[in-house]
Protein backbone atom coordinates (compact mmCIF):
# COMPACT_ATOMS: atom_id res chain seq x y z
CA UNK A 1 0.00 0.00 0.00
CA UNK A 2 3.15 2.11 0.34
CA UNK A 3 3.83 1.71 -2.91
CA UNK A 4 0.14 2.26 -4.57
CA UNK A 5 0.13 6.35 -2.62
CA UNK A 6 2.50 7.32 -4.66
CA UNK A 7 0.47 6.70 -8.00
CA UNK A 8 -2.11 8.74 -8.65
CA UNK A 9 -5.56 7.61 -10.31
CA UNK A 10 -7.19 10.79 -11.89
CA UNK A 11 -11.23 10.48 -11.76
CA UNK A 12 -13.47 13.13 -13.30
CA UNK A 13 -16.94 14.09 -11.87
CA UNK A 14 -16.17 12.20 -8.77
CA UNK A 15 -18.29 12.96 -6.36
CA UNK A 16 -21.36 10.87 -7.32
CA UNK A 17 -22.13 7.43 -9.23
CA UNK A 18 -19.93 5.54 -11.00
CA UNK A 19 -17.16 8.30 -10.08
CA UNK A 20 -17.75 8.01 -6.48
CA UNK A 21 -17.77 3.89 -6.47
CA UNK A 22 -14.33 3.76 -8.58
CA UNK A 23 -12.77 6.60 -6.04
CA UNK A 24 -13.95 4.31 -3.55
CA UNK A 25 -12.72 1.13 -4.82
CA UNK A 26 -9.55 1.72 -5.95
CA UNK A 27 -9.20 3.84 -2.26
CA UNK A 28 -9.50 1.00 -0.54
CA UNK A 29 -6.68 -0.23 -2.19
CA UNK A 30 -4.56 2.42 -1.09
CA UNK A 31 -3.87 4.79 -4.35
CA UNK A 32 -3.83 8.44 -4.33
CA UNK A 33 -6.86 9.99 -5.93
CA UNK A 34 -7.14 13.12 -7.89
CA UNK A 35 -10.70 14.53 -8.70
CA UNK A 36 -13.12 17.59 -9.74
CA UNK A 37 -16.45 18.25 -9.87
CA UNK A 38 -18.57 21.56 -9.75
CA UNK A 39 -19.41 21.57 -6.21
CA UNK A 40 -17.42 22.64 -3.70
CA UNK A 41 -19.00 21.25 -0.93
CA UNK A 42 -19.38 17.77 -2.71
CA UNK A 43 -16.05 17.42 -2.82
CA UNK A 44 -15.24 18.49 0.50
CA UNK A 45 -17.38 15.90 1.89
CA UNK A 46 -15.66 13.01 -0.53
CA UNK A 47 -12.58 13.88 0.38
CA UNK A 48 -13.47 13.82 4.00
CA UNK A 49 -15.34 10.61 4.49
CA UNK A 50 -13.23 8.93 1.83
CA UNK A 51 -9.69 9.79 3.55
CA UNK A 52 -11.41 8.94 7.11
CA UNK A 53 -12.31 5.38 5.47
CA UNK A 54 -9.60 4.24 4.03
CA UNK A 55 -6.48 6.55 5.39
CA UNK A 56 -5.16 7.22 1.30
CA UNK A 57 -4.93 10.84 0.25
CA UNK A 58 -7.60 12.36 -1.85
CA UNK A 59 -6.80 15.68 -4.18
CA UNK A 60 -9.98 17.95 -5.00
CA UNK A 61 -10.28 20.19 -7.72
CA UNK A 62 -13.04 22.32 -8.11
CA UNK A 63 -13.97 22.38 -12.18
CA UNK A 64 -16.65 22.72 -14.93
CA UNK A 65 -14.80 20.19 -16.91
CA UNK A 66 -16.86 21.62 -20.06
CA UNK A 67 -14.78 24.92 -20.19
CA UNK A 68 -11.56 24.34 -21.72
CA UNK A 69 -9.66 26.90 -19.06
CA UNK A 70 -10.87 24.63 -16.07
CA UNK A 71 -9.84 21.60 -17.61
CA UNK A 72 -6.23 22.84 -18.17
CA UNK A 73 -6.44 24.05 -14.53
CA UNK A 74 -7.52 20.75 -13.51
CA UNK A 75 -4.01 19.58 -15.41
CA UNK A 76 -2.10 21.49 -14.10
CA UNK A 77 -3.44 20.86 -10.27
CA UNK A 78 -2.80 17.56 -11.16
CA UNK A 79 1.45 18.03 -12.47
CA UNK A 80 1.59 19.69 -8.90
CA UNK A 81 0.80 16.88 -7.22
CA UNK A 82 4.15 15.61 -8.33
CA UNK A 83 3.12 11.86 -8.37
CA UNK A 84 2.83 9.81 -11.75
CA UNK A 85 -1.14 9.05 -13.01
CA UNK A 86 -1.31 5.42 -13.35
CA UNK A 87 -4.80 5.50 -14.24
CA UNK A 88 -7.43 7.96 -15.99
CA UNK A 89 -10.85 7.61 -15.76
CA UNK A 90 -12.70 9.91 -18.05
CA UNK A 91 -16.21 9.77 -16.37
CA UNK A 92 -17.43 13.07 -16.22
CA UNK A 93 -20.56 13.35 -17.74
CA UNK A 94 -24.07 14.38 -17.81
CA UNK A 95 -27.65 13.64 -19.74
CA UNK A 96 -30.27 15.64 -21.10
CA UNK A 97 -33.12 13.34 -22.68
CA UNK A 98 -34.47 14.32 -25.55
CA UNK A 99 -34.89 13.78 -29.57
CA UNK A 100 -32.37 15.58 -32.14
CA UNK A 101 -35.50 16.72 -34.44
CA UNK A 102 -37.66 18.50 -31.57
CA UNK A 103 -34.73 19.27 -28.56
CA UNK A 104 -34.01 22.76 -27.34
CA UNK A 105 -31.23 24.59 -29.09
CA UNK A 106 -27.98 24.12 -27.62
CA UNK A 107 -28.48 20.96 -26.00
CA UNK A 108 -25.82 19.31 -28.68
CA UNK A 109 -23.57 21.96 -27.65
CA UNK A 110 -23.43 21.31 -24.05
CA UNK A 111 -24.09 17.74 -24.39
CA UNK A 112 -20.71 17.82 -26.52
CA UNK A 113 -18.70 19.91 -24.46
CA UNK A 114 -19.29 17.57 -21.18
CA UNK A 115 -18.90 14.53 -22.38
CA UNK A 116 -16.59 14.61 -25.08
CA UNK A 117 -14.75 17.46 -24.95
CA UNK A 118 -13.51 17.34 -21.45
CA UNK A 119 -12.39 13.83 -21.87
CA UNK A 120 -10.22 14.95 -25.45
CA UNK A 121 -8.61 17.77 -23.18
CA UNK A 122 -7.87 15.72 -20.15
CA UNK A 123 -6.42 13.02 -22.01
CA UNK A 124 -3.94 15.18 -24.65
CA UNK A 125 -2.74 16.92 -21.29
CA UNK A 126 -2.14 14.06 -19.50
CA UNK A 127 -0.93 10.91 -22.21
CA UNK A 128 2.73 12.73 -22.38
CA UNK A 129 3.54 11.93 -19.38
CA UNK A 130 2.22 8.52 -19.38
CA UNK A 131 4.13 8.17 -22.95
CA UNK A 132 7.39 9.00 -21.22
CA UNK A 133 6.99 6.62 -18.68
CA UNK A 134 5.58 4.02 -21.25
CA UNK A 135 2.74 3.20 -18.46
CA UNK A 136 -0.96 4.29 -17.90
CA UNK A 137 -4.30 2.77 -17.91
CA UNK A 138 -7.06 5.28 -19.52
CA UNK A 139 -10.62 4.27 -18.64
CA UNK A 140 -13.47 6.11 -21.10
CA UNK A 141 -16.87 5.87 -19.43
CA UNK A 142 -18.93 5.85 -22.67
CA UNK A 143 -22.14 4.42 -22.78
CA UNK A 144 -24.45 1.64 -23.83
CA UNK A 145 -25.35 4.49 -26.13
CA UNK A 146 -22.40 4.38 -27.79
CA UNK A 147 -23.52 1.55 -29.68
CA UNK A 148 -27.32 1.39 -29.34
CA UNK A 149 -29.48 4.24 -30.44
CA UNK A 150 -32.89 4.95 -28.79
CA UNK A 151 -35.33 7.15 -29.08
CA UNK A 152 -34.94 9.89 -26.07
CA UNK A 153 -31.38 9.92 -26.42
CA UNK A 154 -31.06 12.76 -28.82
CA UNK A 155 -27.72 14.45 -28.61
CA UNK A 156 -26.43 12.33 -25.53
CA UNK A 157 -26.12 9.25 -28.07
CA UNK A 158 -24.55 11.36 -30.34
CA UNK A 159 -22.29 12.28 -27.73
CA UNK A 160 -21.17 8.94 -26.69
CA UNK A 161 -20.94 7.79 -30.34
CA UNK A 162 -18.57 10.31 -30.48
CA UNK A 163 -16.55 9.37 -27.14
CA UNK A 164 -16.73 5.70 -28.22
CA UNK A 165 -14.95 6.73 -31.42
CA UNK A 166 -12.23 9.12 -29.15
CA UNK A 167 -11.49 5.81 -27.47
CA UNK A 168 -10.90 3.18 -30.46
CA UNK A 169 -8.51 5.98 -31.72
CA UNK A 170 -6.66 6.39 -28.54
CA UNK A 171 -6.46 2.60 -28.09
CA UNK A 172 -4.87 2.20 -32.12
CA UNK A 173 -2.63 5.08 -31.20
CA UNK A 174 -0.98 4.40 -28.02
CA UNK A 175 -0.29 0.52 -27.91
CA UNK A 176 2.91 0.93 -29.23
CA UNK A 177 3.68 2.82 -26.08
CA UNK A 178 2.62 0.55 -23.60
CA UNK A 179 -0.83 2.64 -22.61
CA UNK A 180 -4.03 0.67 -22.31
CA UNK A 181 -7.24 2.05 -23.32
CA UNK A 182 -10.73 0.31 -22.14
CA UNK A 183 -14.07 1.38 -23.18
CA UNK A 184 -16.77 0.88 -20.48
CA UNK A 185 -19.98 1.06 -21.63
CA UNK A 186 -22.80 1.04 -19.23
CA UNK A 187 -26.37 0.30 -19.27
CA UNK A 188 -28.64 1.99 -17.26
CA UNK A 189 -27.18 2.13 -13.43
CA UNK A 190 -29.04 3.90 -10.42
CA UNK A 191 -27.48 7.26 -10.32
CA UNK A 192 -28.26 10.85 -10.00
CA UNK A 193 -29.12 10.78 -13.90
CA UNK A 194 -32.06 8.22 -13.38
CA UNK A 195 -33.62 10.39 -10.50
CA UNK A 196 -37.32 10.85 -10.51
CA UNK A 197 -37.75 7.65 -12.69
CA UNK A 198 -40.86 5.74 -11.60
CA UNK A 199 -38.53 2.15 -11.59
CA UNK A 200 -37.28 -0.02 -8.58
CA UNK A 201 -33.82 0.56 -7.51
CA UNK A 202 -33.22 -3.19 -8.39
CA UNK A 203 -33.87 -2.77 -11.77
CA UNK A 204 -30.91 -1.03 -12.26
CA UNK A 205 -27.13 -1.87 -11.81
CA UNK A 206 -25.07 -0.81 -8.81
CA UNK A 207 -22.29 1.64 -9.42
CA UNK A 208 -20.08 -0.67 -7.18
CA UNK A 209 -20.47 -3.49 -9.69
CA UNK A 210 -18.88 -1.24 -12.61
CA UNK A 211 -16.18 -0.08 -10.01
CA UNK A 212 -15.40 -3.90 -9.80
CA UNK A 213 -14.80 -4.26 -12.80
CA UNK A 214 -12.81 -1.46 -13.67
CA UNK A 215 -10.43 -2.44 -11.03
CA UNK A 216 -10.14 -6.16 -11.92
CA UNK A 217 -9.26 -5.14 -15.44
CA UNK A 218 -7.22 -3.20 -14.41
CA UNK A 219 -5.17 -5.62 -11.65
CA UNK A 220 -4.37 -7.55 -15.58
CA UNK A 221 -0.75 -7.94 -16.76
CA UNK A 222 0.34 -5.47 -18.86
CA UNK A 223 0.28 -7.78 -21.88
CA UNK A 224 -3.32 -7.82 -21.66
CA UNK A 225 -5.82 -5.31 -22.33
CA UNK A 226 -9.65 -4.95 -22.41
CA UNK A 227 -10.44 -3.05 -25.15
CA UNK A 228 -14.50 -3.07 -24.39
CA UNK A 229 -16.55 -3.65 -21.41
CA UNK A 230 -20.13 -3.88 -22.15
CA UNK A 231 -22.03 -4.07 -18.94
CA UNK A 232 -25.91 -4.32 -18.69
CA UNK A 233 -28.67 -4.99 -16.22
CA UNK A 234 -29.65 -8.32 -16.08
CA UNK A 235 -33.05 -7.60 -17.34
CA UNK A 236 -31.72 -5.82 -20.39
CA UNK A 237 -31.57 -1.71 -21.35
CA UNK A 238 -34.09 0.17 -20.10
Amino acid sequence: MSDLKDKIVVVTGGTKGIGRAIIEKFSEAGYTIATCARNEADLDDLKKTVEGKYGNKVLIHTADVSKKAQVNDFIEFIRLAGKPVVILVNNAGKFVPGQVHTEEEGVLESQIETNLYSAYRLSRGLIPEMKKRKKGHIFNICSTASITAYTNGGSYCISKFAMYGMSKVLREELKADQIRVTSVMPGATFTASWEGVDLPEDRFMKPEDVAELIFTTYQLSDRTVVEDLVIRPQLGDL
